[in-house]
Formats: structure tokens, C-alpha cells, sequence
């Protein structure tokens, strides 16, 4: 359709990947190196800045691959939550997924499961052909960031620079997939446009006390109840920070557009002398 033709055209703008007469920029001719999404491809150029490229190649290649949850039998839910408990990160779901990927491969090389990997999975209720292709998915990855000479980072997943530096190459390909719970109850608006949604029961957010106020998500899905999936908390300064500015002036009046003018509004000046120092 026409309007979804000129929607894809006007993300790709947002993301730098066209120029100004509607070709290729230099930086969208690298983006399109990648079998992945936009958005997904700019997180991890993004990553190269901001040196976290090992664990966001884990998580470009986990929410590529079919979701690694299996759907429990009756009457196992809960028993499955706590075994997928052992991994949940505070930080949000994308830091669970690198949890996830980091143990499916510890516990299948080490000596108690000798390559026993379905043994593994069905402990944990954990798809195995999905981190099987998960672990292909990054290979290739891999393997592209070398032939087009990206640097690849060491791994530091775990520390508070590192766990920043991710939110922050998050945030630069996924700037136009926040929400806000406005109310306190897990009632998600999208800053988009006036849908609200709900976390997925995969989150592991989900059926928690803490419910964060400003996250950003990898997906909507109306077929699944109007549920936005894998999700991590990001604060409003870190969006205020990265936002395209033009994008920004585009979203639609919202209490949510406020709020984050106001912290705009707060870092101008300092972004103003920093600019001056430089």
C-alpha cells in the first residue's frame, strides 16, 4: 500500500539510511549488508560506537530467531516461570535473552551435558532448535561484521558501562518503539500513536512487582492481545539524549511528548556548552 510504502520511507529517514535525495546513504549501504531489520541493523552499527558489539550480536540474533519460551503444557506455567526465573536480568528482556544464549551454550559444552542439548532446553522449557538457530544466526552475523571490517568488541556483559552502552545501541535503532505505562498498572502507550498495550507473558516483567515507566520493545503484536514483546526499561534522559530531534517533533501531542520535551528542555543548555567545549 501507498501509505506503508511512504511509513517504510520515512523510517529508513529517521534512521539516516537514505540521503536527501531518497538513495542510499553511506550509512544505509552498510545497514543493508545485514539480513535483519532497520531498526535492528542500526542498534548493532550503533554498537561499534558504543563497544558492546559481542552482546549485541547475541541479541540481534535471539530476537531474530523464532522465540526460545516454548508454550508450557497445562498446568506447567508456573514451574516454567521458575526455571526461567534463573535468568531474568533487571535491566529488561533483551538482557534476558543474552542470560539465556550465554547459558544454552555454557551448560551444552560443559561435561555434564556432553552435547546433550535437548536434555538442557526441556529442564528449562527452552525451544533448542531456537538457540540452535540462534547460534547460526550470530555466526553469520559474525561473519559479515569481519568482511566488512566492523570492530567486534570484547565481551563485558554484566557491568554497569556495558549494560548502558546497550541500551544506548538499543535506543539508536529503536527510538520509535518506546512506551509508557501510563497509569502504574502495565498499561503501555506508544509514544507512535494511541494504542495501548500490554507486557507479553514472555516478559520477564511480567506478573512482577516492579512494573517499569518508559521501556522500549522489539515488537507489537496486535494478535497476541495487544502485547508489545521483549522489552527492557529505558529512562527518559537516555531517549531525550539519542532522539533524532526531527523525529521528535513529529510525534503526535501526547502527555508522554510532554514529559520528554521538559527533560529536552532541561539537557539543552548542557548539551549548548558541551558543544562550546568541543
Amino acid at each position: 500500500a501507498p501509505e506503508s510504502l511512504m511509513q517504510a520511507l520515512e523510517d529508513l529517514d529517521y534512521l539516516a539510511a537514505l540521503d536527501n535525495d531518497g538513495n542510499l546513504s553511506e550509512f544505509g549501504i552498510i545497514m543493508s549488508e545485514f539480513p535483519l531489520d532497520p531498526q535492528l541493523s542500526k542498534s548493532l552499527l550503533a554498537s561499534c560506537e558504543f563497544e558492546c558489539v559481542d552482546e549485541m550480536l547475541t541479541i540481534a540474533a535471539m530476537v531474530t530467531a523464532p522465540s526460545c519460551f516454548l508454550h508450557t503444557p497445562p498446568g506447567t506455567e508456573e514451574i516454567a516461570r521458575s526455571r526461567w526465573r534463573r535468568f531474568s536480568h533487571p535491566a529488561g528482556d533483551h538482557f534476558t535473552l543474552v542470560n539465556v544464549f550465554n547459558a544454552f551454550r555454557a551448560a551444552t559444552a560443559s561435561p555434564t551435558h556432553p552435547g546433550n542439548r535437548e536434555q538442557w532446553c526441556c529442564e528449562y522449557f527452552l525451544s533448542c532448535s531456537a538457540l540452535s538457530m540462534a547460534e547460526m544466526i550470530r555466526a553469520e552475523l559474525v561473519e559479515i561484521m569481519k568482511r566488512i571490517e566492523l570492530p567486534i568488541s570484547e565481551p563485558d556483559f554484566g557491568s554497569e558501562a556495558n549494560l548502558l552502552s546497550i541500551k544506548k545501541a538499543l535506543l539508536s535503532g529503536y527510538f520509535m518503539q518506546i512506551a509508557r505505562d501510563v497509569d502504574g498498572s502495565g498499561n503501555y502507550l506508544m509514544l507512535t500513536h494511541k494504542q495501548v498495550a500490554q507486557l507479553h507473558p514472555f516478559s520477564s516483567y511480567y506478573n512482577t512487582r516492579r512494573i517499569p515507566e518508559w521501556v522500549l520493545f522489539h515488537e507489537f503484536s496486535i494478535s497476541e492481545g495487544n502485547s508489545i514483546r521483549v522489552v527492557s526499561e529505558i529512562s527518559p534522559h537516555l531517549f531525550a539524549e539519542l532522539v533524532p530531534q526531527y523525529y521528535f517533533s513529529n510525534l503526535p501531542p501526547s502527555e508522554s511528548k510532554d514529559i520528554l520535551q521538559e527533560v529536552i528542555n532541561h539537557l539543552a543548555p548542557v548539551s549548548a556548552t558541551k558543544e562550546e567545549e568541543k
